[in-house]
């Protein structure tokens, strides 16, 4: 059996609408409930009020709770419908006409005809049972919030503002200004979490340089040195280049809120969260130093994209003049690339397996724990932060076998002091002079002489002069320690402008090279799972005393054969590929410390260390 009911409800212009469905089955339910067939949202309606039931040609309409409706006006429990007569049933303030459709179909035409509560107009059935005439109406609320996003979103932080400017500690407690918070200060600022305006010195006005410099003025520096910071500016401004129509507008927009570019903000980006500053994404670099040859034709700067596809060959500091003032240089690192450090020193000659120094080695198994050559460790050793090495001290790693001994006394072997020429001759003259030639037999009482004293005599007066011209014997040992097979000439660089004491020789000081990367950073502990000459190939072969051992970009034990840049993991084709982007080496304001880490300050000997006379500029 089929039930068609029609619900009618009237537009605000009187026009009705018409919804029609239709049921299948014998029964259906009419009621305040959802659930039931013929739904009236109605309180005087029951959930499940009444149901009509047809059977055998006959519609029976009954109440289900024994809640009386309404049929043709009068009030009853039960009632059967003659559908050819038709009829209307009354449920609260819905009226509901019965009759017979097409097909003998009942038809059941739904119309609320009276007002649900006690006020005489109708209502939307939508906002009937909610709490909608109690609150204000959408444009007072719309108004009423707006005025209290004002409030606490604005006047309240200028207000915060105002009343703790100048003050460096605001004090516990929340301040309404903490509103336009991005996020926490990072470690590194801290402290500065209640001193807002240390920072934001004025209102509505972006972070400027100088602000940045109020702290960081010993350890911060202009990122183009030798111009002023309004020229440095402008400069890497201009690196950038031009920006299309849509960047155009957005730097337009930035500036026109205060924002202008070139700002230290726009790379040490701050209220990122309360943990270590974010390194620099290599995107903000290369932005400027990819083509920047092209945007800037008078920069000496090589082009770099990214360490794997796009980066200029090293340029070390290496000591290109050795002495007590050494000058550093920044070469670009090829094969022939050398340096001058003043020593004679060859590493494939000490490593190598045959050879003297592979023999002194073998006989000496307790110290070399039986080994057949040298190793780097028997003279380099890892400073405390395990990033470079310790120099190396000739009394350490030299001396156990080039020994300077003088002479020996009572078991005690007395040596000439290394580092100090002139003290090496006043201590062979002191030699000499201690001492008499040995005392020839003929002079003794008990020997046997020829007869007469014309012997004893010419002995006396051969004996009288060795005496006097003994201590000339000097002179000849201070120029042998100098000269070419002499203890110091082996090793060290030796000079004809010395003092007299030293007979006119002196010796170069040597300069070992602590840090030849001065705008990148390296570590030795992030690589020492690998060993020493998988890096410094040219360890085990070179004799040259001047070769530079550290690796180049690419090559034989070059950096590229780990490290594939940024964006480069994809085409590199290595074992071990590391991603590598600019600030893994790299640091905006570059110290002994690592690239964006707490770095201590810089110590009295690094910053002491003598810089290059002839550095290239790099602006």
């Amino acid at each position: 059996m089929t039930f068609l009911i029609r619900q009618i409800a009237l537009k605000a212009s009187g026009e009705e609408i018409v919804r029609a469905t239709t049921v299948e089955g014998d029964t259906i339910t009419i009621g305040r409930d959802a659930s039931c067939d013929i739904h009236l949202p109605d309180l005087a309606v029951d959930p499940r009020h009444a149901r009509a039931v047809m059977k055998d040609g006959e519609l029976f309409v009954e109440s289900i709770a024994d809640q009386p409706f309404e049929v043709n006006g009068r009030s009853v429990n039960r009632r059967a419908i003659d559908l050819s007569r038709g009829a209307e049933l009354t449920f609260g303030g819905h009226r509901i006409n019965v009759e017979r459709g097409e097909g003998g179909v009942p038809v059941f035409t739904v119309r609320r005809v009276e007002a649900i509560s006690d006020v005489s107009e109708e209502k939307d059935l939508g906002s009937v049972y909610t709490l909608k005439g109690l609150m204000p109406g959408k444009r007072m609320s719309a108004w009423g919030f707006a005025i209290l996003v004002l409030l606490a979103c604005l006047a309240w932080p200028i207000g915060a503002y105002v009343t703790h400017k100048g003050e460096k500690e605001r004090g516990s407690g929340y301040h309404g200004d903490e509103i336009w918070s991005s996020g926490d200060l990072t470690l590194a600022h801290e402290k500065l979490k209640d001193d807002c305006q240390a920072c934001h010195v004025d209102a509505f006005v972006a972070v400027r340089d100088n602000a940045c410099m109020t702290c960081h003025e010993d350890d911060a520096h202009a990122h183009i040195a030798g111009l002023a910071a309004n020229d440095a500016t402008a400069r890497l401004v201009a690196a950038r280049g031009e920006p299309g129509p849509f960047g155009q507008f957005q730097r337009a927009v930035a500036e026109g809120f205060n924002r202008p570019a070139g700002r230290c903000v726009e790379c040490h980006i701050e209220h990122t969260g309360a943990g270590a500053m974010e390194a620099t994404p290599q995107k903000f670099c290369t932005d400027c130093h990819d083509g920047m040859s092209k945007r800037l034709p008078d920069t000496k700067l090589p082009d770099a994209s990214d360490f794997g596809t796009g980066h200029p060959e090293f340029h070390p500091a290496l000591v290109v003049e050795p002495g007590n003032k050494p000058v550093f240089q920044r070469v670009a690192l090829t094969k022939n690339t050398r340096e001058d450090s003043g020593l004679k020193f060859t590493h494939a000659e000490h490593m190598s397996k045959a050879g003297g120094v592979a023999q002194m080695v073998r006989r000496r198994p307790g110290e070399y724990d039986g080994r057949d050559a040298m190793q780097c460790a028997d003279c380099h050793t890892l400073d405390s932060t395990k990033v470079r090495f310790e120099p190396v001290k000739m009394e350490e790693s030299c001396q156990s076998c080039h020994a300077l001994g003088l002479e020996m006394v009572d078991g005690t072997t007395r040596t000439l002091r290394h580092g100090k020429p002139e003290l090496v001759a006043a201590d062979l003259r002191a030699f000499y002079r201690s001492g008499n030639p040995p005392r020839p037999a003929s002079l003794s009482g008990m020997s046997r002489r020829s007869p007469g004293d014309g012997a004893s005599q010419r002995t006396a007066r051969d004996f009288a002069r060795a005496v006097q011209f003994f201590p000339a014997r000097a002179d000849g040992a201070v120029t042998r320690v100098f000269s070419k097979g002499g203890a110091c000439y082996d090793c060290h660089v030796v000079t004809r402008d010395g003092p007299a004491v030293t007979n006119g020789f002196d010796i170069v000081p040597a300069v070992q090279n602590d840090r030849y990367f001065e705008k990148g950073w390296f570590t030795h502990d992030a690589h020492s799972k690998y060993e020493c000459t998988d890096c410094h190939v040219e360890a085990t072969r070179s004799n040259d005393a001047g070769r530079v051992m550290i690796p180049g970009l690419g090559g034989e034990g070059g950096c590229r054969t780990c490290h594939v840049g940024g964006t480069g993991a994809s085409l590199a084709k290595v074992n071990h590929p590391v991603e590598s982007d600019c600030a893994m080496c790299h640091d905006y304001h570059a110290d002994d410390g690592p690239p964006w880490m707490a770095k201590p300050k810089r110590t009295v000997a690094g910053a002491d260390r003598p810089k290059s006379l002839r550095q290239v500029s790099l602006r």
